[in-house]
């Protein structure tokens, strides 16, 4: 497969533009399946979180492992970068490489709080690879408070989290510096995890009917959510409602952010990773997903399920074509989000209102999308 880019002046591994680096990696498989990666900085903006992978000494099953797994780059020696291209399109780390080092991206450790200055003032112009003898999170902190542009060294899963979770917004991205093929692999399953979006779209109401009684699940988590966050729920595999936290202000409870009051017990809730869960699974210390209505993901923790009989209303809505449907708490505090990130409640649902919803080809085994031929009403 050969990819165009008109007009950019570059053809390797990496695309610039005034505003935009684009990373793009093409993995050839020994069965002639083509796995392609578009990633993108956008300079100056809020960044995607890069995945770079260290392979100095040269070692040629980290660099395949890293295109295999969907990495952004790799570092290598310097005249190594065309053995990187025989392997597959990446952009390649190097004094010769796509991304210059000691030009386009530095290298720098933290000694001390003067080093904090000078990588502040380096990041102006480059990329900067922070190193750190005494790994702590405090100099970052400090430093992603401050600015954009930062990779940071881990060489575990749990370093690697803790880096993209400083502040919130987290690193910029990190370099994986272990030569361990399954812990690369996994470092770089947790960024693309945490890095997850979700296509959202409108969807039209086409029927509100009131069922009876059921068990329904509360989902307490150990996140507060703000207007236009919750979690995505549904009947079937093929669609998912975006359901509201209990992020409200209303007369007859108090609010509870941390709260989606999400279905019943047979419903599938979306985790990250592409994955599905029963709310009935569901236990304290469990990873869920909270989705807001940009389609931004980030994980939370269970903290508490609450399962209890309620009252329960029907909605049935149309997206695309696709008639998809939920069922929820029949009561005015359970809430579905429109497209504008407003809550709307199940008791001022009626023909013609929209909310947003998730499709998805319908096909689960254990949580996870398979495909064939299965029919879910």
């Amino acid at each position: 497969m050969i990819i165009h880019f008109k007009e950019t002046g570059i053809t390797k591994g990496c695309i610039k533009t005034e505003n935009t680096i684009f990373f793009i990696s093409i993995f050839q498989s020994s069965r002639r399946r083509q796995t392609i990666f578009v990633r993108a900085l956008n300079v100056g903006g809020n960044l995607v979180k890069k995945i770079w992978v260290k392979a100095i000494p040269w070692d040629k099953n980290v660099v395949t492992t890293a295109l295999e797994s969907g990495a952004d780059g790799v570092m290598v020696p310097k005249g190594f970068s065309e053995k990187v291209k025989e392997l597959g399109v990446i952009t390649t780390i190097a004094e010769d490489g796509d991304l210059k080092l000691n030009k386009d991206v530095v290298e720098w450790e933290i000694k001390g709080k003067e080093d904090e200055t000078k990588i502040l003032q380096l990041t102006k112009n480059a990329l900067v690879i922070v190193r750190t003898t005494d790994w702590t999170i405090i100099p970052l902190e400090n430093l992603i408070a401050q600015t954009q542009g930062l990779i940071v060294e881990v060489n575990d899963e749990k370093e690697a989290q803790t880096v993209f979770g400083i502040l919130e917004k987290g690193v910029d991205g990190v370099l994986i510096t272990t030569p361990d093929l399954n812990r690369i692999k996994k470092i770089i399953e947790i960024a693309h995890r945490d890095s997850e979006l979700v296509h959202l779209i409108p969807a039209k109401v086409k029927k509100i009917e009131p069922v009876s009684m059921g068990d329904r699940v509360c989902v307490d988590t150990c996140t507060s959510m703000n207007i236009g966050e919750g979690m995505l729920i549904g009947n079937s595999s093929k669609a998912f409602f975006l359901v509201h936290s209990e992020s409200i202000e209303n007369p007859y409870v108090e609010p509870r952010p941390f709260r989606v009051n999400a279905g019943p017990v047979h419903a599938y809730i979306k985790v990250l990773g592409g994955k599905t869960r029963y709310l009935s699974e569901l236990k304290a210390g469990d990873e869920v997903m909270v989705v807001n209505f940009q389609g931004k993901t980030q994980p939370a923790v269970v903290g508490r399920i609450k399962i209890e009989r309620r009252p329960l209303i029907l909605v049935e809505a149309e997206a695309q074509g696709e008639v998809c449907s939920m069922i929820l708490q029949n009561a005015e505090t359970i809430r579905l989000t429109a497209p504008d990130g407003k809550p709307i409640s199940v008791v001022e649902l009626k023909k013609g209102s929209e909310v947003l919803v998730s499709l998805e080809e319908a096909g689960r085994h254990f949580g996870i999308k398979v495909e064939e031929t299965i029919q879910e009403k």
